[in-house]
């Protein structure tokens, strides 16, 4: 047999993501290109690796047992990696975060540096609405997570980064001269939400129920950039958080409606869960946060304290 490292790593996506697509879009590839490494593997075996049912790939019994030997081995290649990292002196190892899908515009600019000063570090992060980031959380699959709800039945520890302000917005043909009373405006405005298990919709839908609001007209949409084309489009109004519109804001295609009871105001959060004991790298990269995110906010979020 004559498998590569990179055969290896491109298998165990496909296995991980049960798609040939998405597997392609996780490594940066064509999706040809998966397919013909795919195929000069599974070559390489007279027992096949996966099959395809209809137009759905399933991986075969013995596909799973050499999926788990390649995480072993590529696991292992990680090891020697950090071990001469670490005989160098310099601070090595994977941090894993999952971070729900608006937190993409708050952690880069907490990494940013660290990882500058220690390029040894992998960093894995994976971005997903709030129930993934939880369950992946509750499954000790990552290191920390991103969140602005904390979970209510998990026993967690957390370090608080920045506050998270969502306001009632709309595209800028929309004007209104003064503060909108909520049960007058709601009950004929066209709202979108985020999907269920979003931490935005979960505070839309608390905003809502503590208000008594009748939202007749509503869309729903899965992403916060799917949302916010659609009011770039015009198509109605959303209760976003303020991290994701900034550009929008700058160059007057949306605008913040004045809206009583707005903003609601949480808090983004690192956490853990209690009792986790954390790799050298997540310690350090916590002990950084706690010296610098007072410097990391006003360096790069001074623009949020004006609204």
């Amino acid at each position: 047999m004559n498998y590569t490292l990179n055969q290896l790593q491109i298998f165990l996506k496909v296995v991980q993501n049960e798609s040939i697509t998405k597997a392609a879009e996780e490594l940066h590839l064509t999706q040809p290109a998966v397919s013909i490494q795919l195929k000069n593997f599974q070559d390489q075996f007279e027992i096949p690796l996966t099959e395809v049912v209809g137009r759905k790939l399933y991986i075969t019994d013995f596909g799973k047992e050499i999926a788990v030997a390649a995480e072993n081995i590529i696991n292992q290649v990680h090891a020697i990696n950090y071990k001469t990292l670490s005989y160098k002196g310099q601070l090595s190892g994977r941090l894993k975060i999952s971070v729900v899908s608006t937190g993409k515009y708050v952690l880069p600019y907490f990494l940013a540096d660290f990882m500058k000063q220690h390029p040894g570090i992998e960093l894995v992060m994976d971005v997903t609405n709030k129930t993934k980031v939880i369950e992946s959380l509750e499954a000790n699959e990552v290191d920390l997570a991103l969140v602005s709800i904390l979970p209510p039945t998990m026993n967690v520890e957390k370090l608080d980064l920045l506050k998270n302000k969502l306001f009632l917005v709309g595209n800028t043909k929309s004007v209104f001269k003064k503060e909108i009373k909520t049960k007058d405006f709601f009950k004929n405005l066209r709202l979108i939400f985020r999907e269920k298990g979003s931490g935005t919709r979960q505070n839309m839908e608390s905003f809502i129920n503590r208000h008594h609001l009748e939202v007749v007209n509503k869309m729903e949409l899965t992403s916060n950039e799917a949302v916010k084309q659609a009011l770039l489009a015009g198509l109605g109004y959303s209760i976003m958080p303020l991290i994701g519109i900034r550009n929008e804001l700058h160059n007057n295609e949306l605008h913040i409606i004045p809206t009583k009871g707005l903003p609601i105001t949480t808090t983004w959060s690192l956490i853990w869960l209690k009792g986790k004991k954390h790799s050298l790298v997540t310690n350090a990269f916590l002990e950084y946060l706690r010296k610098e995110k007072s410097r990391i906010v006003q360096e790069k979020f001074i623009w949020y304290e004006q609204y």
